[in-house]
């Protein structure tokens, strides 16, 4: 994988790099394969340590530090039940920033697993969390502080902070090829709302491109990554879009596209730094994976 670097800019079809002024690069430059996590769903950078999230017999979060481009498991693992029960079985996202309440997405398959997906499939759920409660107990007993049905999404939910005109919002995206489109969501009405489709809840939407599988926020450019599939649930794809144009043109606009020629089932990415960064896959071996950013 060392030095395998796709860009922006497509020829062709083919992904050789093409240097323009602008242009986010990525190079995968480590490999590696994490277990305990089942399926990985996606990682979180919080706090100086990286949360990489999965489905395995039940949802886990385990917390991993960095030593150089290595991750190194130091705890806790949290697993997120209550009372044993198994709750946020398949978690799709992590949104946190400060003070501002936190919430843990979850998309729920409840059609039949061996026939093709619908959005009637699937079924969307927020849970507002007591973050600091959950990092000290290690299960969501106490923890877990309100459900919430994403009846407004179409196919699944996937929450993150993104900041727009002096206000931060619980950005969420579908992932199917219907429909589909970024909803920000007003954090203090979301954490007490009973579904996303009562009043104040929504509060900007952009339509998106398909098989978003999480979101990322660089804060400090105003771009908002779609962490994508080029096909359903198979091949990488990162679109890093300009946050504030797509709203106020009610769909994506586009800076960059980068589609890398790998066959697994891209899940999350997050940066560590300015030029640093991971992406995770659903892969059991193989799945984690440190990634270069050029600006």
């Amino acid at each position: 994988m060392n030095g395998f670097v796709i860009a922006a800019c497509l020829c062709a079809g083919l992904g050789w790099f093409v240097q323009q002024p602008g242009v986010i690069s990525l190079a995968v430059t480590r490999t590696t394969t994490l277990d305990s996590l089942g399926a990985c769903q996606g990682v979180s950078y919080q706090d100086g340590r990286a949360y990489l999230y999965g489905d395995r017999e039940v949802g886990v979060l385990r917390a991993y530090t960095i030593n150089r481009d290595s991750l190194v498991y130091k705890g806790p693992e949290i697993r997120l039940t209550v009372a044993g029960k198994d709750v946020i079985n398949h978690p799709t996202g992590i949104a946190r920033h400060g003070t501002l309440p936190t919430f843990i997405g979850n998309s729920i398959r409840v059609g039949d697993p061996s026939k093709p997906s619908t959005p009637a499939d699937w079924r969307a759920v927020i849970y507002a969390i007591d973050w600091a409660g959950l990092l000290r107990t290690h299960t969501l007993d106490g923890n877990l502080l309100r459900t919430i049905d994403d009846d407004a999404a179409v196919q699944g939910t996937r929450p993150e902070y993104v900041y727009y005109q002096n206000k931060w919002y619980v950005a969420t995206a579908d992932y199917g090829n219907h429909a589909n489109a970024v909803r920000l969501y007003n954090p203090a009405r979301l954490a007490t709302a009973k579904k996303t489709s009562e009043p104040g809840v929504l509060a900007r939407q952009f339509t998106c491109s398909p098989w978003v599988q999480n979101l990322h926020w660089i804060p400090e450019k105003g771009i908002l990554v779609l962490i994508q599939n080029q096909i359903e649930g198979r091949r990488w794809r990162f679109t890093f879009v300009d946050l504030a144009k797509s709203i106020e043109a009610g769909r994506e606009q586009v800076i960059n596209t980068i589609d890398m020629d790998k066959a697994d089932e891209l899940e999350g990415f997050a940066l560590l730094n300015d030029s640093t960064g991971l992406a995770v896959t659903s892969s059991r071996t193989n799945n984690v994976h440190t990634v270069g950013l050029r600006r």
